[in-house]
């Protein structure tokens, strides 16, 4: 499933389009994605004006001047691909650097936005585990999917502090912890491996035996972790594509997931990454300097 720097990735490709934009019309080429489009999703979209493009966690929020807000969810195999006007002399638009391109097929296109300006954006989604709905605007923080919902990681509400307060007593390790939203809002497996990694943390110690010393760094490297990552586009997993239908590529500056029987990377330190299963999720680690 995408994570944060994926989604935050599409978030900037779309929001040149998006933001600001009113939406001319809105065709559903199916009444459901992973649920039910809301009741009227056509008829409340069409005409409304995007006010901007936020990200919360792995959502995308896109407030309306009706007092809605459309938040989207890319699920797995979620992706957008933006076509420019019509006679326009720019193509599809290409919001960063990318190994390869997808083709989208279009059987599984399944909703279309077209504003004002001749702009399309096409949501496509083969397995259909993305979602969107349409939430008063004033509700949303209020609503399941984001009542709980921890500090961002890259805001300044995330600190060691905050890992301190959720670590203390725990008996779970700390990627559990961290993969926890009510933790933190928007890590997923990918990114949690390689910052415990940087920081030479042990995926499966008891988080409360931490010590509080390890956490300013620990938080750092979550920071360092996913403001690279969304800078070179975001990682790519399976069918995973960003807003314009090209795949990234900070796959190729993982250190240790889906590393398993390659040497650490971590100067001096002569380990081999390893994996283990928890909760079902790979982990890969250093077995020698994660302690």
């Amino acid at each position: 499933m995408p994570e944060l720097p994926e989604v935050e990735t599409v978030r900037r490709g779309l929001e040149p389009v998006l933001s600001g934009a009113r939406l001319a019309r809105v065709r559903a080429n199916r009444p459901d994605l992973r649920f039910p489009l809301p009741d009227g999703f056509v008829q409340r979209l069409t005409g409304a004006k995007i006010l901007r493009l936020d990200r919360r966690a792995k959502y995308i929020l896109a407030p309306l001047d009706r007092g809605d807000t459309l938040v989207m969810h890319l699920g797995m195999t979620g992706r957008f691909e933006i076509a420019a006007p019509a006679g326009s002399q720019e193509r599809t638009v290409r919001p960063g650097d990318f190994a390869r391109e997808v083709k989208p097929d279009d059987k599984h296109a399944h909703i279309v936005f077209e504003t004002e300006d001749g702009a399309m954006v096409t949501y496509y989604d083969p397995r259909r585990f993305g979602f969107m709905d349409l939430i008063p605007t004033d509700r949303v923080s209020h609503h399941p999917w984001f009542a709980t919902m921890g500090p961002e990681p890259l805001g300044e509400g995330f600190d060691a502090k905050t890992l301190e307060k959720a670590f203390a007593g725990r008996k779970q390790g700390p990627k559990t912890l961290l993969l926890d939203q009510r933790t933190v809002a928007g890590l997923g497996n990918i990114y949690v491996c390689e910052a415990l990694h940087r920081s030479r943390i042990s995926p499966f110690k008891p988080s409360g035996g931490i010590a509080k010393k390890r956490l300013a760094p620990l938080t750092l490297a979550i920071k360092d972790v996913l403001a690279e990552a969304v800078e070179v586009g975001g990682s790519t997993l399976k069918d995973f594509a960003a807003a314009d239908g090209a795949l990234g590529y900070f796959q190729h500056r993982f250190r240790v997931y889906d590393r398993e029987g390659e040497p650490c990377p971590t100067p001096g330190c002569g380990g081999v990454i390893a994996r283990q299963v928890q909760a079902g999720r790979s982990t890969f680690f250093c077995p020698v300097c994660q302690v």
